[in-house]
């Protein structure tokens, strides 16, 4: 936020602070957009953004139609298990630029006649400048965990959030970084496995009010 009076605005909730909100939300999605794209992420190509309107790639499935989301296909197990594994590198990846995506979803991702592409930025953050990041990263990872365990129940016992988090928060991680799932929490460090179990329990909830 640029000055005072648009966070005064923001906070008001008023219309100039409407505006000033959904024009901030806009310019980070197409910063995040263009970040990612240069570094690589599965994300769809930005060709322009004018005047408020972004110009960016149409994503395709095999036929040239619009890409479906995840949500609205079924997968057999092993599908599900090659789409996570490759999303979850596409995290790695996000996170080696700076990025979460915070709102990563069955919801949020096409499938592609090349494979899974991640859309929908507008509450990415900055990896090293947020500190909801982590809990931010541990609910996109859950999150596609808990889709595509509906099709490969094993993928619930993996621990990819944590395991991520700890090799970035250490300096250690690279888009190649070798990924085994599992985590086990170092003397002193922050309880990132307890973080992800309460992400897990918040979202069992949200899942039974669903089916209520």
């Amino acid at each position: 936020v640029k000055n005072s009076r648009q966070a005064r605005a923001m906070a008001k909730g008023t219309r100039f602070g409407k505006a000033q909100r959904e024009a901030a939300w806009q310019s980070a999605e197409v910063d995040a957009l263009y970040r990612l794209a240069a570094a690589g992420v599965r994300v769809p190509q930005p060709f322009n953004f004018l005047e408020g309107v972004l110009i960016m790639e149409l994503v395709t499935d095999a036929q040239g139609q619009a890409a479906p989301r995840l949500t609205d296909l079924p997968f057999s197990a092993d599908e599900a298990r090659a789409h996570h594994a490759t999303l979850i590198r596409e995290v790695v990846r996000m996170l080696c630029a700076g990025v979460v995506h915070g709102d990563l979803s069955e919801f949020n991702v096409l499938l592609a006649a090349s494979g899974p592409v991640v859309i929908d930025l507008p509450q990415a953050v900055d990896a090293s400048g947020n500190n909801h990041a982590p809990r931010m990263l541990m609910r996109d990872v859950a999150n596609l965990r808990a889709f595509f365990r509906r099709f490969a129940p094993e993928l619930l016992a993996t621990q990819y959030g944590p395991e991520i988090w700890h090799l970035y928060a250490g300096g250690q991680l690279t888009p190649a970084s070798p990924l085994s799932g599992r985590y086990e929490r170092e003397p002193g460090e922050v309880d990132l496995a307890g973080m992800m179990r309460e992400i897990d329990d918040t979202l069992a909830e949200e899942q039974a009010r669903r089916l209520r």
